[in-house]
C-alpha cells in the first residue's frame, strides 16, 4: 500500500450506485412525459431554498433529479419526495433554468402508480385522491370537505383537530363548497381519453 495515498474507506452501501440497477432510458422517458429537459439542471440548489415542505423530503428536488439523470428508477420512484410535493411550482420559480421541477415530480407519481411502486407515503396518496375528488365534483378544492373524506378514508378522526378550527376560525376553509360555473369544463378533465 502507498502511504501517500490517501485512506479509502468504502462508502455506505445505501449511497453507492449500482450499475446493473441503472436505466438508461430514464432521462429520456421523463423529459418526454414531462416536457422537461433535466440535463440543464447544474444542481445549484436553488430549488430546494425555497421548497416549504423541504424538511419531510428523503432527497431535495435537485435530488431527484439527480437519481434521474443517473438513471435511478427504483430509488426516484419509491422516494418519499414525489410524494411530499404538492406541486406549488416554488421550486420551478425558482430555478434559473427555467426546470420544471413540479412537473418531473408528477411525472414521476404517474410512473409510480403505474409500474405499482409501494409508495413511500400511503396516507398521502389517499389525500391526492380526495383533492382530486373535490376538483371533479367542484371544479376547486373545497378544504373542509377534503379534510373530512379524508379523515374518514385513513381514520384519524381527530387528528389535526385543532388545526382545522384554526382554519375555521379564521376563515381560511368554508363550510360549504363553491361550485365554478364552467363545472362541464373540468369534469371533461377527468374522462379518460377512451371514453370521449
Amino acid at each position: 500500500m502507498n502511504p501517500a495515498a490517501p485512506d479509502l474507506k468504502p462508502r455506505d452501501a445505501a449511497n453507492r450506485i449500482v450499475l446493473a440497477e441503472q436505466d438508461r432510458f430514464l432521462a429520456g422517458d421523463i423529459k418526454r412525459l414531462s416536457g422537461t429537459d433535466l440535463s440543464r439542471c447544474y444542481h445549484c440548489r436553488s430549488c430546494g431554498n425555497g421548497c416549504p415542505f423541504i424538511r419531510g423530503m428523503d432527497y431535495p428536488p435537485n435530488g431527484i433529479i439527480r437519481l434521474v439523470q443517473y438513471g435511478l428508477r427504483r430509488q426516484a420512484l419509491e422516494s418519499h419526495a414525489i410524494w411530499i410535493c404538492v406541486g406549488c411550482h416554488t421550486c420551478s420559480v425558482q430555478c434559473p433554468m427555467a426546470i420544471d421541477i413540479a412537473a418531473v415530480m408528477g411525472t414521476l407519481r404517474h410512473l409510480a402508480l403505474e409500474e405499482g411502486v409501494v409508495i413511500a407515503e400511503s396516507n398521502i396518496l389517499d389525500f391526492h385522491r380526495e383533492v382530486l375528488h373535490s376538483i371533479n365534483q367542484y371544479g376547486r378544492t373545497h378544504k373542509l370537505g377534503i379534510m373530512l373524506r379524508y379523515k374518514v378514508r385513513v381514520r384519524q378522526w381527530f387528528a389535526d383537530l385543532d388545526v382545522g378550527l384554526r382554519m375555521l376560525a379564521k376563515r381560511k376553509m368554508d363550510l360549504t363548497a363553491s361550485r365554478v360555473k364552467a363545472i362541464d369544463e373540468i369534469t371533461r378533465l377527468f374522462i379518460p381519453d377512451w371514453k370521449r
